[in-house]
């Protein structure tokens, strides 16, 4: 951790790099924790392209193939503002959001 709070002990490449820790005492044990994570507004993203889910699509292909990185698979979520990634993949014909990652400069898109 910084001296902002701010955990560094995630790649910048991970849903929760930047997120903030805290310290739960109890007692004379200290327990540090990560805050809660909030999805951020899919708005906050710029659209690339949309992908049209087909019967047997899994996110972390859809992520491999369209951002490089199957693990990339949470980026996918939080243009999507899905909580569960299993919903986006549910329903054969529905449009996923494939976008830039969040917080590009000039990067929005209503």
């Amino acid at each position: 951790m910084d001296a902002t709070g701010v955990s560094r002990l995630f790649p910048i490449t991970s849903r929760y790099y930047g997120t903030g820790t805290s310290v739960l005492v109890e007692g004379d044990r200290q327990i540090p924790y990560l805050q809660r994570r909030f999805l951020p507004s899919a708005g906050q993203f710029m659209v690339l392209r949309m992908h049209n889910v087909v019967e047997g699509d899994r996110l972390d292909n859809i992520a491999a193939a369209n951002l490089g990185d199957p693990l990339a698979f949470w980026r996918i979520c939080d243009s999507n503002n899905a909580m569960r990634p299993e919903d986006l993949t549910a329903t054969p014909g529905a449009a996923i959001r494939i976008t830039l990652p969040q917080g590009i400069p000039g990067a929005t898109n209503g």
